[in-house]
């Protein structure tokens, strides 16, 4: 009971109430001034409209961006060749007449705009029949012309490639959307010629023998992953098939050659 007396009367103290008032007066104080931070770092209450920038150019954009004591962000540039340089394509957060959704002062707004150029890798089309060069042009997102030329090399395959009006190696960058000109070798020269026999010919002695005859044609490998590959590769298939040495076909015909890395190939059992 004395423990108990004491307690009440320790409680009771000046001393007590003093200190406990100190405490609870702190802690309000604490309350308080977070609430205050709170209310002026977060801008309570305020709320601005996020306009809709897509489709508007990003300088516009940004200007009213900052018009409205925002910040922004260019988050990423995509390829729109359909679009103006700079076109706002998507923002984030999203319009508020979308997600009805307001913003405050000091938010950033990302932009990804639309940009006009991107690079591709001019293909090596020397020697390619014209539709085979075609198709991989597309695939690349590269446009062309063709002009003729005559000649007694291979007919209707690329004897050069132009871009700007200059020569191009394959291998170079360039714009996707840039005009490629491809010189295509053309003649009239229809009389028969004896079918070579190319099986077994090395990547060199194929592709002069071909060359000579002046006819068009076109080289695949599967397994060669390099230039060294290719030209160490020799001729395991043909089309058209040698027959005999007396077969005749016309100069005109296009001619489908498969190579293979000279690695123990066993050829006459191709």
């Amino acid at each position: 009971m004395q423990l108990l007396q004491d307690i009440k009367l320790f409680v009771l103290s000046k001393h007590f109430v003093k200190h406990a008032g100190l405490v609870i007066l702190f802690y309000l104080s604490t309350i308080l001034m977070t609430m205050l931070y709170l209310h002026i770092s977060t801008n309570h209450g305020e709320k601005i409209t996020v306009p809709n920038f897509a489709g508007m150019n990003s300088e516009k954009a940004i200007a009213l961006i900052e018009d409205l004591d925002l910040a922004y962000e260019i988050r990423d540039s995509v390829y729109r060749p359909d679009l103006p340089q700079g076109t706002v394509i998507s923002q984030n957060p999203l319009p508020t007449s979308y997600s009805l959704l307001y913003t405050k002062s000091g938010r950033t707004i990302s932009l990804r705009v639309s940009k006009n150029s991107d690079l591709t890798e001019m293909p090596s089309l020397i020697d390619k029949q014209i539709k085979f060069a075609e198709g991989i042009l597309t695939n690349r997102g590269l446009k062309y012309i063709i002009k003729y030329k005559a000649t007694s090399e291979a007919n209707g395959a690329v004897l050069e490639q132009l871009f700007r009006g200059k020569k191009i190696n394959g291998g170079v960058k360039i714009p996707i959307g840039s005009r490629i000109t491809l010189i295509v070798g053309q003649n009239d020269v229809g009389e028969p010629i004896l079918t070579p026999n190319l099986i077994g010919l090395s990547y060199s002695e194929m592709l002069a023998t071909l060359r000579s005859l002046g006819v068009p044609f076109s080289i695949y490998c599967n397994d060669c992953s390099s230039l060294e590959d290719s030209l160490s590769a020799r001729v395991i298939i043909q089309s058209p098939e040698y027959l005999s040495d007396s077969l005749t076909i016309p100069k005109s015909t296009p001619f489908s050659i498969t190579i293979q890395k000279n690695e123990g190939v066993d050829i006459d059992n191709q």
